[in-house]
């Protein structure tokens, strides 16, 4: 079915792969559309709870495809960032969290594809930058929204335009990933936040993804208004109830998604 990404769903957990280990998993047009079809089913399959999203070889993703956009024109340059910009704006509306295993280099459209995750656990080995300015262009996957963002303007600012590529360590002070982790334990540590998540009730990790991303950047009173709402359907649910029993009978949940 797929080409250019390995796809598997094992407890609970899809495992999304990109595995364009010669073009070190370049994101080409035919990777955006296989990542979108694989987030579809991650989105409809109800066995599928949470998401692990890594790369094939040394790198996460080391960019966008230069060969293939060095032949394009501005239309379709523009048509390209359009597909990559619905890609990671449909992984940040799927309810389900979506972690990003950053086994090596995640460089331009890598970087940007790992911060439309919900979390970042890096390997001690792994790279980040945005160095777009190198080749004559800017970020066109949501690098210039998302990475300020997480790490501030003016360091967003910065790393963009000195196009200067920083490691693990340096990836965590900024805040642009949550966790380090030696290699050979990247996607343990990736399948333990899983797990954990998992753990919690479905309804309410939903609802606390779409209130965190739909509120962030509004005003507060916007947001408030927001959250509430948001509130509403898990406090109405059976896993609520089972929750707030389980709490009070000193026991652990047994959640049903209801």
């Amino acid at each position: 079915m797929y080409e250019n990404i390995k796809f598997e769903v094992k407890e609970g957990i899809a495992y999304i792969t990109i595995n364009r280990p010669q073009a070190m998993n370049a994101l080409n047009c035919d990777v955006l559309d296989e990542l979108t079809c694989a987030f579809g089913k991650v989105e409809k399959d109800e066995e599928i709870k949470a998401v692990i999203l890594t790369g094939e070889g040394k790198a996460f993703v080391a960019g966008a495809d230069i060969a293939q956009m060095n032949q394009m024109d501005a239309v379709e340059g523009r048509a390209m960032m359009i597909k990559g910009h619905n890609l990671m704006n449909y992984m940040e509306s799927i309810e389900k969290p979506i972690i990003a295993a950053v086994n090596g280099f995640a460089l331009g459209g890598g970087c940007e594809l790992a911060m439309a995750c919900d979390f970042r656990i890096a390997s001690e080995k792994a790279k980040f930058g945005q160095p777009e300015v190198n080749l004559g262009i800017i970020p066109g996957f949501g690098g210039t929204q998302r990475l300020p963002r997480l790490v501030g303007k003016a360091m967003g600012k910065y790393l963009i335009m000195t196009a200067e590529i920083i490691g693990a360590d340096e990836a965590f002070r900024i805040g642009l990933v949550e966790k380090i982790a030696a290699p050979e334990e990247l996607i343990l540590e990736a399948e333990k936040l899983a797990k954990t998540i998992m753990s919690k009730a479905p309804l309410a990790i939903a609802a606390a993804k779409t209130a965190i991303n739909t509120g962030y950047g509004l005003d507060m009173k916007t947001a408030s208004a927001l959250e509430i709402e948001a509130f509403t359907a898990p406090f109405s649910s059976q896993d609520k109830t089972e929750g707030m029993t389980a709490f009070l009978e000193k026991r652990a949940a047994e959640f049903k998604n209801k």
